[in-house]
């Protein structure tokens, strides 16, 4: 049983890989045996994220692009065809928020997180969706949220993103189920990073709320996300397609 677990002999293209979730989650891949592939903007933070993947014994890539921009994306599958050959796991991770109201966040900033969050996603599954079918083999995992099905004060963009990328990845399985090919939404509560640690520290209110109506009482860690993104890669999860898998502490069982 344990070897439906395993990912050796698969490449994984993680976005947003240079840190957070996006490091964690390419750590968590290679350590069951997948080389991994990270696409961020940030060069510094894809090397330190590329030594973690080698440090499981794993082969890893960078490359820099913008999720956003369609040849800037095409640049990058071509870049990875040519350095990694095939893509196996594609871990839409990328993302934006902004903690603004409806009165205070500008139309482009709007724009901007439903630009990265779901534009960029569809450009990635566009790029390296076609390697998957023509092998009738593939895993795209997209990085959802608990407000993929909900909204929240103060998240308007961001809710109305997350809708949008679960849909997206459910309309997507229809399209490549039939090659093989499963696509699922990871569902995740406030998970604590390095990168809003300090906004959970100085914002009490707002993520004490989310604790509160959480059946397990905490915030997420990234050990609570890593294992079922490495479990939805894997075999054991071959029959699962079209889901937003909630990891979240029970907080949508309310």
């Amino acid at each position: 049983m344990g070897d439906r677990f395993r990912l050796d002999g698969l490449t994984a293209v993680v976005t947003g890989g240079g840190g957070g979730v996006g490091a964690a989650g390419a750590e968590a891949l290679a350590q069951a045996g997948a080389d991994v592939v990270l696409i961020a903007r940030n060069r510094a933070k894809l090397e330190a994220a590329a030594g973690s993947v080698e440090a499981q014994g794993r082969r890893a890539w960078i490359v820099e692009a913008d999720v956003t921009d369609a040849a800037s994306v095409k640049a990058a599958a071509d870049q990875i065809a040519a350095e990694a050959g095939k893509v196996d796991i594609l871990f839409n991770n990328a993302g934006v928020t902004s903690p603004k109201t409806l009165f205070d966040l500008p139309p482009e900033e709007f724009r901007r997180i439903l630009d990265v969050n779901v534009s960029g996603a569809f450009l990635c599954a566009q790029a390296f969706a076609p390697g998957m079918v023509a092998r009738r083999f593939g895993r795209i995992i997209n990085m959802g949220s608990i407000l993929s099905g909900r909204g929240m004060a103060s998240r308007t963009a961001y809710s109305a993103s997350k809708a949008g990328l679960a849909n997206l990845g459910a309309a997507l399985a229809f399209e490549l189920g039939p090659h093989g090919v499963t696509v699922n939404t990871l569902g995740a509560t406030v998970v604590v990073t390095d990168l809003n640690r300090e906004l959970v520290r100085t914002q009490p209110e707002l993520y004490g709320q989310v604790v509160k109506r959480t059946a397990l009482g905490r915030l997420g860690e990234l050990a609570d996300l890593t294992g079922v993104l490495v479990f939805l890669a894997s075999d054991a999860a071959r029959f699962i397609t079209g889901q937003t898998l909630y990891v979240d502490g029970g907080y949508t069982a309310g």
